[in-house]
């Protein structure tokens, strides 16, 4: 009765040399599913002695570069390496199949490249891709997935994601401020994934496009309220702007912990890539 909660890249647009793009994993019994795929994510999966072709699916929160810049990267080591008759399932909100279309054209060289030269590869890659709002996301197995849509404007649709598995739930944010649709699947669960930024410290940027940010991500306060208000067990902080380095002495997130638990008396936890979180009822 336990899900575990890897993050996988813990980083943001910016490119940092110890934090791979934005990446979490959700696992549970032998199921692993991928919510978002930033840059570096199939190295951070080789981290674990997992890879593409041990994905039941691919989420995304909303259709952010940062969030899905290494998704070809996925489709492409899927193909080659992975099952295959069984293709890959990317879920994301309306406009997902315009993204991966777009990335299957700009892999069409490289696809005729690799079939022209292995015989055993007949297709280009077998994909499956789910467009949702809200409600139950139509995966097979044996964790139940919903999602709801979230507040990140004017980047819209956006959505967050809850996986359940044995009365164990974990819910993933993405990027988005407090809103009724992260609330709607965070009530009851026992673990909230967010996407933070040091909104007390960003606010003094001289870069306009920094002070742009404010607006439509959460601090660490706001993800720790909405774990607070929705009786949450757990709080798992990712996406960290700045890094954890540029704000902690230790450079070991303390401050940003520090932050939440003024407003969540739960667990609270932040890490470097790789970082895993054991979710169980009752903890």
């Amino acid at each position: 009765m336990t899900i575990s909660v890897t993050l996988l890249g813990t980083g943001s647009p910016i490119p940092s040399a110890e934090r791979a793009g934005p990446a979490t994993l959700i696992s549970a019994g032998d199921e692993h599913y991928l919510v978002d795929a930033g840059r570096g994510v199939l190295m951070r999966l080789a981290g674990l002695w997992l890879g593409a072709g041990n994905l039941n699916g691919v989420l995304l929160t909303h259709l952010h570069s940062d969030h899905f810049t290494d998704l070809n990267d996925v489709i492409t080591s899927y193909w080659i390496l992975g099952p295959a008759e069984k293709p890959l399932t990317i879920v994301g909100p309306i406009g997902t199949q315009e993204v991966v279309d777009s990335i299957l054209a700009s892999l069409s060289r490289d696809v005729q490249y690799r079939m022209d030269h292995h015989d055993d590869l007949n297709n280009p890659p077998l994909l499956n891709v789910i467009e949702v709002t809200e409600g139950p996301v139509p995966l097979e197995g044996e964790v139940s997935i919903a999602c709801a849509p979230t507040d990140h404007k004017p980047v819209e649709p956006s959505i967050a994601f809850s996986f359940s598995h044995n009365e164990v739930s974990v819910v993933t944010a993405g990027d988005t401020l407090p809103c009724p649709g992260l609330d709607s699947l965070c009530e009851g669960a026992d673990a909230l994934i967010h996407t933070v930024i040091r909104k007390d410290i960003i606010q003094f940027s001289p870069n306009p496009r920094g002070l742009d940010i404010l607006d439509y991500h959460s601090s660490p306060e706001e993800a720790a309220q909405t774990a607070d208000r929705n009786g949450m067990s757990t709080l798992i902080m990712t996406h960290y702007v700045p890094d954890l380095n540029v704000t902690s002495p230790a450079g070991d997130g303390q401050d940003w912990v520090d932050l939440a638990a003024q407003h969540f008396s739960g667990q609270i936890e932040v890490g470097d890539d790789l970082h895993r979180v054991e979710i169980t009822k009752g903890d």
